[in-house]
């Protein structure tokens, strides 16, 4: 573990010290050696958790999302670069810096087997994300989507860190592995349970985000440029399921009965912000709100709390960290090139872009589960899992996959298909560096295509 982590801080100075020049390649190059060298965790053992010391571990339902974050960092850097071609070489250091503190705590938040440790690298995400948003944001709105996200955050942040102070009052520990011997406190009365349960669980079901405390995901979208968008989609949402998974498994929760609104909630998202989605007419807006409608999905799966279920949750949270990114990433080459996210002003794309339209269709595809991606293989397990659950959740999921495709083909339509607006025949071609930013979102999806039980948690 340690081995992955000290790069990553040794990563700081040799950015901060290198000369102008070379900058972008020293920290491109670092950064996909880190991503290549995390590979490593996918590598099956006998133990169930592979341990650094006794407070950072990888186990099979951390690894995927800590490769996850490894294998993005250097995509974010590569994606922002356009976008700080006018900056002077103190701010492109600091926007590299950012990212790589932003990486080092996701990895630790991903590897820790502490609690109050996760809660701290939990809530140090909170700052480089806002730096991100508010500082190289494209839109005046920007402050107002970092207030959001900051607020919505931390509200969240309060009650969990006293429903873990909690827990180590009544179990005397905070280690995971340790706290699984010693299931949750049962000497609490009812109500005190119902509460603490409820402050344990706010604050994932707002970073996933449940439908109803989302609002300030498709702001921070919007309004965030596209490192900050790959890293929001791809792997902070995650850190919700994440974190909701493994306090099911090392809290062992008696009350079914106190899951049941949220679980509600989540598929009664999934088909409302599909509906939503329909209505869009900012692209980054459309995506934002889908991801909204896929981690419905995953938070009723993970509420079921069955092995199917938590095994659908981790693959579709990693399917759809990478499609997503992958969209946010053609979203922001048709924003570089029309300088509007207005779905109607960047028509006909594909006779202009001839191979960003095969992209275009790959990630759509991936986007409505199309079979033999990823995508289909975590739906379709959630799905069986709900249903197994309870029968009438098809209704819900079956219109929710429905209302995907439906609103998938929608965006696809609208910016590859239709008559060519007259200020978009003059757009400057497409660089060797999209497409390769491009091709590392996709290759990923193709290659566990073949061998899916790397990211299922089993």
């Amino acid at each position: 573990m340690l081995k992955m982590i000290i790069p990553m801080i040794l990563l700081l100075p040799t950015v901060t010290m290198c000369k102008p020049k070379q900058l972008w390649p020293t920290a491109l190059t670092h950064s996909f050696w880190i991503a290549l060298l995390s590979l490593q965790w996918f590598k099956p053992t006998a133990q169930l958790t592979i341990f650094s010391n006794c407070y950072l571990g990888v186990d099979q339902i951390s690894a995927p999302f800590l490769i996850l974050s490894c294998w993005l960092t250097p995509m974010m850097i590569m994606a922002g670069q356009n976008n700080m071609t006018t900056e002077p070489t103190s701010r492109k250091r600091t926007f590299i810096l950012i990212t790589i503190l932003l990486q080092t705590s996701l990895v630790l938040a991903f590897s820790t087997m502490e609690l109050i440790m996760f809660f701290l690298a939990f809530e140090s995400t909170l700052l480089p994300t806002l730096v991100i948003i508010t500082r190289w944001g494209s839109q005046m709105e920007r402050l107002n989507a970092g207030t959001y996200f900051l607020f919505y955050t931390l509200i969240g942040s309060l009650p969990l860190l006293v429903a873990l102070l909690t827990t180590q009052t009544y179990t005397g520990t905070m280690s995971i592995n340790m706290l699984q011997l010693s299931p949750c406190p049962h000497t609490m009365n009812p109500w005190t349970y119902t509460m603490w349960w409820l402050a344990l669980f706010t604050a994932f079901m707002i970073k996933m985000p449940l439908y109803g405390l989302h609002l300030w995901l498709p702001k921070a979208h919007v309004e965030a440029p596209i490192a900050g968008s790959m890293i929001l989609a791809a792997v902070l949402l995650k850190l919700g399921g994440y974190g909701i998974i493994r306090m099911m498994m090392t809290l062992a929760l008696p009350l079914k009965t106190l899951s049941y609104p949220f679980m509600m909630l989540s598929l009664w998202g999934v088909i409302m912000t599909s509906f939503i989605c329909l209505r869009q007419t900012d692209l980054k807006s459309l995506i934002a709100y889908s991801s909204v409608s896929h981690m419905g999905l995953v938070i009723a799966a993970t509420l079921t709390r069955t092995e199917w279920a938590c095994t659908g949750a981790i693959t579709l949270m990693i399917a759809h960290g990478l499609t997503s990114s992958m969209l946010f990433c053609l979203a922001n080459t048709n924003y570089e090139r029309t300088n509007s996210r207005t779905l109607i002003l960047a028509r006909n794309m594909q006779l202009l872009l001839p191979l960003m339209g095969l992209w275009w269709f790959s990630a759509s595809l991936t986007n409505m589960a199309l079979p033999p991606t990823i995508n289909l293989m975590g739906e379709l397990t959630i799905i069986v899992s709900l249903f197994n659950w309870s029968d009438t959740t098809i209704l819900m999921t079956g219109l929710g996959t429905l209302m995907t495709a439906i609103y998938t083909l929608y965006m696809l339509i609208t910016t590859q298909w239709g008559e060519t607006p007259s200020h978009t025949k003059t757009i400057p071609p497409t660089h060797t560096r999209e497409h390769l930013l491009m091709m590392l979102h996709i290759l990923p999806m193709m290659l566990l295509m073949m061998k899916p039980e790397l990211i299922q948690g089993i």
